[in-house]
Order: structure tokens, then sequence, then C-alpha cells
């Protein structure tokens, strides 16, 4: 099963395409959108569905895993990537892709067995389950790849 993951953001938007099989996972592709700040909203989140869409037509996953919205601070951050979210289901619901919602405590919990894991924690465990020589670059791409592995496992445990 080929499972898209994604990390939510205007600015930038982290995604990760993983192949789950027989109990193994491997990386097929990931990255991140960027979108520039100065940019009109209505553009970004155009530039994000256009971006998306290409990514989900050319490496053709079956599932998508996203990472739901925590913040307990900035009201004007939340509101911008709730948009961006938005954005992310819509070109999955229309890709045909089942999609399944996981919230931060959840993947930390499922890939590091502690809720409360780190930054560098979870990289790393990004970078051992795919086999990877280095934690994926930037931040953003290795919580999508995270979020994709999260899925992969919540399979294998139904």
């Amino acid at each position: 099963m080929r499972i898209i993951g994604i990390d939510p953001g205007t600015g930038i938007l982290g995604f990760g395409i993983i192949e789950a099989s027989s109990g193994k996972t491997q990386l097929v592709d990931a990255g991140v959108i960027r979108t520039p700040v100065k940019e009109d909203d209505a553009v970004r989140l155009s530039t994000i569905f256009d971006e998306l869409s290409d990514i989900i037509a050319d490496t053709k996953p079956t599932e998508m895993a996203v990472e739901k919205l925590f913040f307990a601070q900035n009201v004007t951050t939340a509101m911008t990537v709730a948009q961006a979210r938005g954005v992310v289901l819509l070109a999955g619901q229309q890709a045909g892709l089942k999609i399944t919602e996981y919230t931060p405590l959840q993947i930390k919990q499922t890939l590091t067995g502690y809720g409360r894991a780190d930054k560098k924690q979870m990289q790393e465990m990004v970078r051992i389950l795919l086999g990877l020589k280095e934690v994926p670059k930037p931040d953003d791409c290795a919580d999508a790849l995270a979020t994709a592995l999260m899925h992969a496992q919540s399979i294998r445990v139904k």
C-alpha cells in the first residue's frame, strides 16, 4: 500500500510518500511545498492544491494520512494552517484517497512509545524505520513521513 503523509502548513507543507507491505516500509518520495509569504492567501492555497495534486498523480498513493492541528497560542497561524489543511483534504478527496487524521500525540506515541517525544527523537525514528542514512530535511518533511509511518503502523494493528 502506498501512503502519503502530510504535515500541513501554508508557508511550508511537508509531504512524504512510503510504500508499506509485508510489515516493511520504504521511502518513495518526500519533500515540501513552499509558498511565498507575501503572496495572497488565495494564491498560496491554489499553489498548494495544484502542487499536491501533481504529487498525488505522479506517485499514486492509495491512502492519505494528515496531521491534525494543535495550537495552544497563535490563533492567526492556526487559521492559515487550517485553510491549508482544507486544501489538502480536498486534494486527497478529489484524488479518491482514503483519508485518516492523527494527532501529534498519537504519532509520537506510536513511533517512539512516548507521547511527548521531541523533534530529534521523532526524526531519528523516521530515519531508522525507513532505513535512511540521514534524517529527512527539513523538519516538515520528516513530520510528514512520521505521519505516513503512523498510518502504516495503525493498518498493521488492524
